[in-house]
């Protein structure tokens, strides 16, 4: 199984808080290269990143990411 971002969900929740990818990806200790795939659904992540995107966005895991 694989953890997906829901590309237009995370964008608007990082946009809504104001965040560029790049303060996005320090908040979140990943990368900016990484915030950017994930952003454009070319990379899966895993379940500890999904978690410390999900608290910089102040967002449950269910409106960010989807299971594939």
């Amino acid at each position: 199984m694989k953890v997906i971002a829901k590309t237009n969900a995370v964008m608007k929740a990082r946009i809504i808080m104001g965040l560029t990818q790049r303060e996005l990806a320090r908040r979140t200790g990943l990368s900016f290269a990484y915030v950017s795939l994930l952003e454009r659904s070319m990379k899966s992540i895993g379940p500890g990143a999904a978690k410390r995107l999900c608290e910089a966005l102040e967002q449950p895991f269910e409106e960010l990411f989807e299971l594939k």
